[in-house]
Order: structure tokens, then sequence, then C-alpha cells
């Protein structure tokens, strides 16, 4: 009959207890977990299995966790691994960081002159 009544499909719960569930949003397919939600590329709402499921929601946490490199400062200043490579970021400013630096082998003091050389430009194409 109308498979989009099928959706959000119940799959079951993670070992805390939290439910999972599958659907089709603006963005295209995911799995639900709690108040967080994990895109599913390659497989299909209406046949997901938790198994698959929880599998992908361990693969995003782990990606998320991989995304700091450092932290300085409690969080102020962070270097992160980003969709187009390292970066360092405080507050709404991030700055890239120079071809032949490791990003794991910056201090605090380079992090925070690279945020202020990054400042000092977009402070000049402003005015």
């Amino acid at each position: 009959m109308l498979k989009l009544f099928d959706l959000p499909r119940q799959l079951g719960e993670t070992k805390d207890g939290e439910a999972i569930s599958a659907n089709i949003g603006r963005y295209g397919p995911y799995v639900r977990v709690g108040k967080k939600f994990v895109s599913i590329k390659e497989d299909d709402p209406y046949t997901i299995t938790l198994e698959r499921a929880l599998e992908l929601i361990a693969e995003d946490a782990e990606k998320k966790s991989n995304l700091i490199i450092k932290e300085f400062n409690g969080g102020k200043i962070q270097v992160l691994n980003g969709r187009y490579g390292p970066y360092v970021k405080s507050g709404k400013i991030n700055a890239r960081i120079p071809k032949g630096k490791k990003p794991e082998e910056l201090t605090q003091k380079e992090c925070i002159e690279l945020v202020e050389t990054t400042e000092a430009r977009k402070k000049k194409k402003k005015k």
C-alpha cells in the first residue's frame, strides 16, 4: 500500500535504553537515537536492521571523537581535524595551519599567533 506510513520505523533500543528509529528527513534517510541523528547513506530506512544502525551510530561517535586534536585554555582554543584539513579554532575565528607544521606539535603560543594574524587579516578586509 503506502510505504511512507511505515515510517518512522522503530528498530529497538540501545544498551542505555534509548529508542532507535529509522526515518526519511529533509536531507535524506537517517537513524535517530534520543536527540542525535545519524545519516544512513547506503542503507534503506525500510530494511535497516538494529545491528547495522548500532554500527552507524558507533562510527559517527568515533568520527566526532577524532575531531579534536588538541585543546588549550580549557577548550577556548582548539586544534581540530576539519573537512579540508586541520585548523585552529578560537571562538568564531578559524585559522589555517601553515604547510609544513604538524597540528599535533603546535603549542599554545603558536595557536594564539595564528588566530591573531587571521583576525587581523579579516579586520583589514572589513574596512
